[in-house]
């Protein structure tokens, strides 16, 4: 079987040895990177496909009759429209819950990040303002404090309640929202939110960990911005799409809402100006919230495996 990796980079490897255990599942034809406008002509005659985050629909499924497995070398496979390849027969998989102490850790720098502001602080520091100082301490902006405030998670999956296991350890109250709480245990120190907007209502922080379907596409959005108390924060850690870039951007410019961290963009890598990157109080990181030493090697592993699973007959970790 031609196995045809698209988006090598994501797996982090420079080291050819590391490609071998794919060789030896069939013909191996690697990428770093691939364009959308390249996908039809790289993947032509595969079994197998790797991909990161290059869209693939079912226009490309009719003109890939050989294709039979794709491999999400993530954990949201929103790139991939999964209805489509299941019509056709075709396997999809992903790498569940790789990175979600990772993504809970990023999402929990970000929130101090715009809290406690050490980054603003040490350049004070290093441009002389603390020697400067007539007293034995130095600020000059206000400082948070997170004990007491909710912490609202729009989605509670693996990702949601690691952020929440930290967020409930500095003293913040937790609102969680979930569609389908029945499907949950019961955490007698959180509390269900019965709606969307009963979190983006009461929260101090709203902090987004549902992935990125029709249903939550620009989920932030004006009305949802302006539910917000204008002290409130918003964390987005998940995806990109699920916040609309100038709405929250206006909102942040107006003073709607006092701030936001954020991981990801709806466009990604951001080649045209994004109203978000400059934002009044809004932290841009470049979507790396998911990348420690052990996620890759976790990400690679599972990869692998699934791949070597599927072709054995006994497929792991399919989505559709």
């Amino acid at each position: 079987m031609k196995i045809v990796i698209l988006e090598g980079r994501a797996l982090d490897s420079d080291d050819p040895r590391r490609w071998e255990p794919f060789e030896a599942l069939g013909e191996l034809e690697r990428y770093d990177v691939t364009r959308p406008d390249q996908l039809l002509e790289r993947a032509r005659g595969a079994g197998a496909l790797i991909v990161n985050k290059v869209p693939i629909c079912a226009e490309h499924f009719d003109r890939l009759p050989g294709l039979k497995y794709i491999g999400v070398v993530a954990t949201g496979f929103d790139p991939v429209d999964v209805v489509a390849a299941r019509a056709r027969g075709i396997v999809v998989t992903n790498v569940p819950a790789y990175a979600t102490e990772s993504v809970a850790q990023h999402c929990a720098a970000l929130l101090l990040a715009l809290c406690r502001r050490p980054e603003a602080y040490h350049r004070g520091v290093l441009e002389g303002r603390w020697r400067n100082s007539d007293f034995f301490s130095y600020w000059d902006r206000g400082l948070l404090d997170l004990t007491g405030m909710t912490y609202g998670a729009v989605g509670f999956g693996a990702t949601g309640q690691a952020c929440a296991r930290i967020m409930h350890a500095m003293g913040m109250c937790i609102l969680a929202y979930r569609r389908n709480p029945r499907d949950m245990p019961e955490f007698t120190r959180f509390a269900w939110a019965k709606s969307i907007n009963e979190v983006f209502i009461n929260a101090d922080v709203v902090s987004l960990h549902c992935p990125l379907t029709p249903e939550t596409e620009g989920i932030v959005n004006a009305r949802t911005l302006g539910l917000m108390k204008k002290t409130a924060l918003l964390i987005n850690t998940a995806r990109g799409g699920l916040v609309a870039d100038q709405d929250l951007a206006d909102a942040l410019n107006g003073g709607a809402i006092a701030g936001a961290g954020l991981d990801v963009l709806g466009v990604e890598p951001p080649k045209t100006p994004n109203p978000l990157i400059g934002a009044r109080n809004c932290i841009v990181t470049p979507h790396i919230a998911w990348i420690s030493q052990h996620t890759l090697e976790c990400l690679y592993d599972t990869v692998l495996n699934n791949l070597r699973a599927f072709i054995n007959g006994k497929p792991v970790n399919v989505v559709n």
